[in-house]
């Protein structure tokens, strides 16, 4: 089963909205993706909001940054 993990982003990103969209294949495979909106909070915008979007495993907190393909998610993903 892959990990789960977060999609650092906003509303009105248009990579966010690229990346979501290219993770949409892996979420029909079952790997589960939490949406974070980066504004709702102050450390994750201070943390993000010159990088998003940010792909993060919960289980080793590792990220994987934009741009990123979807061989490269398979990969960090294993």
């Amino acid at each position: 089963m892959p990990p789960e993990c977060q999609l650092f982003g906003t509303v009105g990103c248009h990579l966010c909205e690229v990346a979501e969209a290219m993770l949409m294949e892996f979420v029909e495979r079952g790997l589960l993706v939490e949406l974070v909106d980066i504004v709702k909070d102050e450390t994750w915008y201070e943390a993000y909001s010159l990088r998003i979007p940010v792909l993060r495993r919960v289980d080793t907190g590792a990220e994987l940054g934009w741009p990123f393909s979807a061989d490269q998610v398979v990969a960090f993903l294993r």
